[in-house]
Order: structure tokens, then sequence, then C-alpha cells
């Protein structure tokens, strides 16, 4: 039929198709704020519009839906310069993050501004209760309407929630509107997805429905003789390379276990085979076609039943190493399966992968056995997690492509720099030959450093030559993405009756799923970054990781260090209550202090063992902790209100900012001939605000506006090598490279204006704006410029850098809350969460707040609502946002405040700490102290259920 209707104060005509989806067809119209994050189940929002003045969900509409009809989006609300009021004010409050959804943001909050001028609390909530926004915490969303409400009234109204930092500098620890912001707003074109020719085949996926099964019969002849299909790539006709998803630095840690496609699949959502094709319509008529005969394995799908004498071994291939092969190797190579298929080992990991064992790790300082007999009372607890999802509102894409001769790889990944050299030695084609470009990314929260989808998208382009494009859909997301890794934590803690803790044994399990990618590394973050919290002369420490048929596991925000916090906070707390202390003293009494040496760390890391154990050399801890006890009225009973019991519990966390001696950032600045900068930095800008921070770091030393600074990053082909946006390393390593960069640049400045003002070079400096002055004049960077440029120039004028540390840089922080407990139903109420972390110098405290929140709300989500569940067989059952329990609006805590404590640091640029990482490490132990305060439950697995509560309290079977 034909549909005439109006978009935008334009009328459109276009004839529909029966059944027509108005997302993709406003999608294919170009409006770029039409997003699908949950595959047309109307529970994202991402696809919010509005219809005859009401917000609706364009996926849940079809196109004959709209004739006759009013239709504005996010586009409506701003001209190409000029933002609306509360498109301002989202960017002067932190909210925008990564973007993707951001834009619905601003449609619907205009919408409840226009119908309500001074809404309530619970209008707000009400009208965002269908937004899904994974990015900031929603908190600072009720500040944003705040602010536009003002706006409303008097335009130049400021924001009154961004603290500042540093008043002796001009741009660092101030708010400025992150560099992106205006454009995500305005759903310009920014993401992968944004920009996709027409003629660009598309990858569907045939997976496995069962854990664990062999291919007996593979035939997709039917599929490859089907129009429109362009390749079928299965085991038969991949490549036979060996690699890891993950995206870490070279050699691997973690085990090449990985082949495209391979005969025996390990989980359910693995790969059987790939359909290319013109269209998805044909990709998915041609899965259809594809005949597979399975021989259906037994799955193992815990710690228990991987260590188990004669488990079935998810991986029974043969094993060869690179470096440093077992005296065994032969003997474990006896029982490999005689398939035609093995994994391989960089170096020894203590892996014994027939028996379901990934890697081993041990440790100790000190005497653990003198230890524990000096202790007045020990307590040993075992505490496990449950599995849970990253759930980024941007699923996982890719488009590959030919230019000439090179492969060019447009990806939503945090290692954009990895992605090229794993790409690179699969296709089989030099670096030189495979340019990655890293789009915006609309989440990655660590799943997008692993590579998922790349790798067989570039394939199918390097076979056909066409233009292809992969993107997972939200079942993917979820099934054959990298989730948390799961954990089983046993900790044996000794102590004198005053509290003071004697010894700390950690025993450390791991369930990796069904490919080893950061199986090492992850979970000896565990008590990596969990054990220097507490130092105590007298430590051990074992790590174990397990294959399994679970969904795949790899990197996600905390990196192991929240189920090591959880472990060990709770092991303390449950200490403390037997020798009848106060939690918070016993912490208080042990915790980590300002310049103390951290003796365990020589012992246990992700990476390289320090040549010298490092010092807490900055830690805001005291203050922190103080401010904390204050706020939550910590020595405060709250007395029962009928069947609701009130509890408070808190948790010191700590992160790294970066891998020092592993981790490596470069930087490139170049001057132009008017006098401002353009900075080529290979760091990957997440959402994360990095491009900010570098220049904000860049104008800061060159003296200049922000304005004059402009940021290319995350491009192989324009940019310098940089390990990636992980181990919450941007600011310090990226950030730090440009700085360095700057300074470069700044000594080749003021060489030159000294020698066009014949000074002394000692005579000049650069001040702003942009200005070499010195004693008898001065020159602007347009003339030193413009004097480099010439033909009897000196040459123009760069500062290149290349940042790397054996120094640590560790953020610190603590997190409160307050529950309420139905001691009836088990009803669990978060009433307030209060987030205080060592921020260092926060370069953007605006966003970094916003991380902040966001980083809580995602730890109260795994705590409390979410979790991956499986069907007695070992099938997956969560396969969506709805039935998965991500966090909403209406879910965050009553009373929900974040606080930047600043401390003096010597690594980072200014000072700065990493923060965005941090925040997920302490709200499990932090709640299930308060509910054990509110109820007397001990809950040692967590997420935490009424069901938990009531088994507790005796009113369940257990």
């Amino acid at each position: 039929m034909t549909i005439r209707f109006s978009l935008n104060g334009c009328v459109r005509e276009f004839v529909g198709k029966a059944g027509e989806n108005v997302q993709s067809l406003l999608f294919d119209l170009g409006l770029r704020s039409v997003r699908n994050s949950d595959d047309g189940f109307g529970f994202a929002g991402s696809d919010s519009i509005r219809v005859n003045g009401r917000i609706v969900n364009a996926s849940l509409l079809i196109a004959a839906q709209l004739d006759g009809a009013v239709v504005e989006t996010a586009e409506s609300l701003s001209t190409w310069n000029q933002l609306s009021i509360v498109q301002q004010a989202m960017i002067d409050t932190g909210v925008v993050q990564s973007g993707y959804n951001d834009p619905a943001l601003a449609l619907i909050l205009t919408d409840l501004l226009e119908r309500c001028p001074e809404p309530t609390r619970e209008e707000i909530e009400d009208a965002l209760s269908g937004l899904y926004n994974r990015d900031g915490g929603y908190q600072q969303i009720f500040e944003a309407v705040e602010l536009a409400q003002r706006r409303l009234g008097d335009p130049k109204a400021a924001t009154t929630t961004i603290p500042e930092f540093r008043d002796d500098l001009v741009h660092i620890g101030k708010a400025y509107p992150k560099l992106d912001a205006a454009k995500v707003l305005q759903a310009k074109p920014s993401f992968v997805e944004d920009d996709i020719p027409a003629n660009t085949a598309i990858i569907r996926m045939l997976r496995s429905p069962y854990p664990h099964a062999l291919i007996k019969r593979l035939d997709v002849s039917r599929a490859e003789q089907l129009p429109g299909v362009l390749l079928v790539i299965t085991h038969q006709n991949c490549p036979d390379v060996m690699y890891t998803p993950a995206g870490q630095t070279a050699p691997e840690p973690s085990p090449l276990d990985r082949r495209m496609f391979s005969r025996k699949l390990r989980h359910v959502g693995d790969r059987v085979a790939a359909v290319v094709a013109e269209t998805e319509a044909i990709a998915l008529e041609a899965i259809a076609l594809i005949e597979v005969e399975y021989e259906v394995l037994t799955p193992v799908m815990s710690i228990d039943a991987a260590a188990a004498p004669g488990a079935p071994a998810v991986h029974d291939e043969r094993i060869e190493y690179v470096a440093g092969a077992p005296a065994d190797l032969a003997e474990q190579n006896a029982s490999a399966a005689p398939r035609d298929e093995k994994m391989i080992f960089n170096f020894p990991i203590g892996a014994r992968p027939h028996e379901n064992i990934v890697a081993q790790v041990h440790g100790k300082i000190g005497d653990p056995v003198a230890g524990f007999a000096e202790a007045d009372a020990i307590i040993e607890r075992t505490y496990a997690s449950k599995q849970v999802q990253h759930s980024p509102n941007e699923p996982h894409i890719c488009h590959t492509y030919m230019d000439g001769d090179r492969l060019v790889v447009r990806a939503s990944t945090q290692v954009p720099w990895h992605i090229r050299r794993q790409v690179s030695r699969i296709v089989g084609m030099k670096q030189n030959k495979v340019h990655v470009i890293k789009q915006r990314v609309g989440g990655g929260f660590g799943s997008k450093q692993d590579m998922l989808l790349e790798e067989v998208c570039a394939w199918a382009t390097c076979v056909t030559g066409r233009s292809v494009l992969f993107r997972y859909t939200r079942e993917e997301e979820f099934i054959a993405c990298s989730s948390r890794h799961v954990a089983q934590v046993t900790v044996r803690v000794g102590a004198k009756k005053d509290g003071r803790i004697t010894a700390i044994h950690m025993d450390f399990k791991a369930n990796t799923g069904p490919y080893g990618n950061h199986a090492m590394t992850v979970p000896c973050n565990g008590p990596g970054l969990s054990l220097p919290l507490y130092p105590c002369d007298n430590v051990s420490f074992k790590v174990t990781t397990y294959y399994s048929n679970i969904c795949p596991n790899g990197a996600f925000q905390g990196y192991g260090a929240p189920k090591g916090n959880f472990a060990l906070t709770m092991a303390i707390s449950e200490l403390a209550a037997e020798l009848g202390l106060d939690a918070l003293d016993v912490i208080e009494k042990n915790r980590v202090q300002e310049g103390q040496v951290l003796k365990v760390m020589k012992a246990v890391s992700e990476g390289k063992v320090p040549a010298a154990a490092p010092t807490a050399a900055s830690c805001a801890l005291t203050p922190i902790i103080a401010k904390g006890r204050e706020l939550i009225e910590w020595d405060k009973p709250r007395p029962a209100q009928g069947d609701w019991r009130f509890g408070r519990g808190m948790a010191i966390i700590m992160q790294k900012s970066g891998i020092p001696d592993i981790d490596q950032a470069n930087c490139l600045v170049k001057l132009e001939s008017d006098g401002t900068f353009i900075v080529l930095s290979g760091g990957a800008d997440i959402g994360t605000g990095l491009d900010t921070v570098v220049a904000k770091l860049t104008a800061e030393v060159l003296c200049c506006p922000i304005e004059h600074v402009t940021v290319v990053s995350g491009d192989t082909d324009h940019t310098l090598f940089d390990k990636g946006a992980y181990a919450s390393s941007g600011t310090c390593y990226s950030g730090n490279a440009a700085k360095l960069a700057a300074e470069e640049l700044r000594a080749k400045i003021l060489h030159h204006g000294a020698q066009m003002l014949g000074e002394a070079e000692a005579d000049v400096r650069l001040v702003a704006p942009g200005v070499v002055q010195g004693k008898q004049g001065a020159v602007s960077l347009a003339q030193i410029a413009h004097r480099s440029e010439s033909g009897t120039g000196f040459g123009v004028l760069v500062g290149t850098a290349s940042f790397v540390t054996p120094k640590y840089c560790f953020p610190y922080g603590a997190n409160f809350a307050e529950v309420a407990v139905n001691v009836r139903s088990g009803e669990i109420r978060l009433e307030k969460f209060y987030a205080l972390l060592d921020c260092g110098t926060p370069v953007n405290p605006e966003l970094a707040l916003g991380q902040i929140y966001g980083a809580s709300m995602r730890a109260i989500g795994h705590s409390l609502t979410e979790e991956i569940v499986y069907d007695a067989q070992g099938v997956p059952l969560t396969r969506d946002l709805r039935s998965y329990g991500a966090p909403k609006i209406g879910d965050i805590p009553k009373d929900f405040r974040a606080f930047m404590i600043g401390s003096d640091d010597q690594v980072g640029p200014y000072g700065a700490k990493s923060i965005s990482e941090i925040g997920v490490n302490g709200a499990a132990p932090s709640i299930a102290q308060a509910i054990h305060h509110a109820c007397g439950v001990w809950l040692r697995e967590w997420h935490f259920t009424p069901e938990k509560i009531l088994k507790g309290l005796g009113k369940l079977p257990a």
C-alpha cells in the first residue's frame, strides 16, 4: 500500500511492504537514531520514536500504522550546529557515554518536559521505564532533567553537580563537553552500522544446539546452490590456523585453542557453518538447507564436574608448545583424540587440557602455616558466582571490504591493533595489507576486547572480494559472546582476638567455558587485586582454571577482581562476626595504607611478576572510609519497620591503571599551519571519553584552547600502536603518551620560537593562547608553523612519544550499601549505595562520575538480578534482554551517590588514575554484608535472591 506520513516536519510517501518493520524502515531512510538493541523485543528503547505525540517503539510497529501519522525522531531535536536544551543538558551533566541510544533518551526527555514541565522523580522513572542504558547508571539523567528545567527559564543556568580539581591547571579536572557527544546525540554516522553500502553481503551463522558434540556429517551443498548464496564456510574450508579470541599482548598467555570452525562443538552456539549471502533472508533460508548429523557428547557444566575423575574432556585434541613443553607432553598426547586437530600453548601456564585444566598458578609469601598457628580464630568458607553477561546496547558488529589489495576491517572493538595482528595471521595477509578502523563503540565493558566475529567477516571478504557485514543478534550476544568467568573461591583467614589478620589462603577456581581466552589472566586477578588490599606477612594462594561447556567467557570489567574481593571481604566479615567485632573496624585495622609495600604482588600478577614488590604510592582510603562511614550512618541503628529489616555493609576495592612492563601506548602530535594541532593516538575510545582526555592533556601542555586540538584515534593506518582499551590503561598509558608527545613538540616549538625571536631558549616560554613569549617579543604558533613549512623552513614540527613503565598506579575506593530485607517474603531492596573512589586527578570529572555510576549499576545488577540460566541438558535459557534481568532506571538505589576523592599519584598524567573499571569490584560484598546485618543470613553465592534469603532463614528447604 502507499503510505503517506509526516516525518520530522516533511511529508514522506512510499510503497510499504506487507508487515514491514518501522525500525528497519526508518533506519534505511537514514535516521540513525532509531536503533535495534534487542531484535525487536521492545525492551531496550533504542528504537524510540514519537508518533502522533506519543513515545513508542518503532520495532513494534508495521509500516502501515504510519499512514497519516505525524512521526518525530531524535533527528528533529536540533539543527546541524545547534543542540537542543535537553541535549546540551545531557552533555553538561556527563550523561553521554557511548552514545548508542542517547538520541532516544533525548527524545524521551524532550517529550517528558513538554508534557510535564516540572516532573517528579516518579514521572521521570515512568517516562524512562522502557529505556535500557548499560553505560551510565541512570543517576545523572535526573541531574540532566533538572538542568534542562532550569535552562528553560534561564538559558545560561550552569551545572551545579560537577566537582572541579587542580586549581593550578587550566583544562585538567574541569568539565568540558565530550568531543563526540554532539555527534552521537544528533545521530550522525558514528557506529559501524551507520555507513554500510547497499550491495553489502550478510553473514548469518548456523550454531550448535548442543553444549558438547561432534559433527559426524555436514552437507552444505543445497545451501551453496541457493541463488544469492556467495559462500558457506565450515571446518572443511576455513583457514587451518589455531588462535585465541583474546585481544592481549603477544605472545598470548591464553592457549591457541580455537580454529575458525571445528568438527568438535563445545557450547550451545558454537560455530557450525557461516552463510555469506546477498541478503539476510537468503542467508537464513540457506541455513535451513544445511544438513548436520551430530554425535552428542556428555556436557561438563561446572567446576566440580570438570574436575571430577574421568570427566569428559572438553579439549581432547593434540597439544603443542611453542616454548617450554612439559616433560610428559608425549604422555599427555597419547590420550589425544584421533582427529586432525590440535591446540597450542605459547609457553607453560600449568595446563593439563585433557583433564580440563587450562591454567594453574600458585605461590606464597611468608609462612602461612606459622601464621595460622598464631591465630586465635580461623574460618574457612567457599564463595561462588554465577555467569553474567556484558549486555552492551550495541551488539557486536563488523564490516569488511577490499580496498584494492588491502583488507579493511571496520569494527566495534576495544583492541584495533590486536584485531589487525590476529586477522592478518588467520587470513594469511601481511599487516600492512590489513587496515583496522575502530568505529564508535556502543558499549563494550570487556566483551569487545575479544575477537568474536571479525576473523569470519574478514575471511568472507578475502574469499568473495565482497563488502560483508556480520552483526550479532541479541541471542548471539548471550550464547556466542564473552561472559564473566564463573568462580568458586575458598578462603581461609586467621586472626588474633583483636581482629589483626595473621594468615590468609585463597584457593581460586574458575570456569572459563569452552575456550581459554583470558583463562590465566582473569583468575590471577582474583587474588591479585584482593589480597593486596589486606597486606599480611603470611599469604598463600592457588589458582586453577577449568574448561567446561557453558557459554564462552572472557574479559569483563573488573577482570577477576570482583570474585576475589567478594570472597575475601566476606570471609573477613564472617571472621569479624565470630570474634564479636565490627566488620568495618576489622577492615580498618588490616587494610592497605599509603606507602605500604604490597609484598604479595611479588608472587601473583596477571602479567609479569614485578622485579620488586610495588608500593601503594598514593591511597586515599583514609578519607574515603571516614566519609563513607559518616554518609551511611554506620554507627546509627535503623529500627525495623514491620517485616522489613535494615542493614549496612561496605567493601574496599582496588584496581590497576594498566599493566606495568607489558602495556604500551604511542602518540604523535603535529603542529598545523594555523597553529592548531592534530593528535594521532593509537588509543581506543570506547565511550569513556579517552579522546577528550587526550585532547585535554595536549591542550594543557601546549597552552591552547581544547578546540584547537583534534584527535584521530583507533585507526591502524593513521595512528601509532596502542595496546587498546583494557586493563584500565586508557588515561594512564594512552594519556601519558599524548602528554609526552605534546611535551616533545613543546620543546621544539620553544627552540624554533627562540631562534625566530633571536633570544636565548632559556628566556622564552609557551603561554596561552598559543604564543611563545620572550623577554623582547613574542611569536605565535601560527607564525612558527608558517616558517616551518616554508621553502627555507625547518620542517613540520611533530612530537612523538611512547609510554611504558614498570611502576604501578593503583586507584582505591569503597562501596557502602544499605539494604532493606523483608523477612516474610525475602525481598531485597537497595536503599542506599555510595561509591567513593580515589581518582587521583580526574581529567573529565563529569564523565568520570558517569563511569562510576555505570560500573556500580552493572555490579548491582550482577549482585541482585542478573544470571545466565541453563536447563538440565546444559542449554542456556537466557537469550534476550527481557528475561536476563539487567537493571533499568526503576532499579537504581533510592539514594545513589558517587564521590571522587583526590590523591597525588606520580604515574598517571597530572596525577590521574583509572576510574571506569574499579567501580564493579565492591557491590557484591557490600550488599551481602548489609543483608547479613539486616537479617542474619550469610549469602555466599551471588547473585542474591529472595529464595536464598528465605532458605537462609529456614523458611524454605535448603
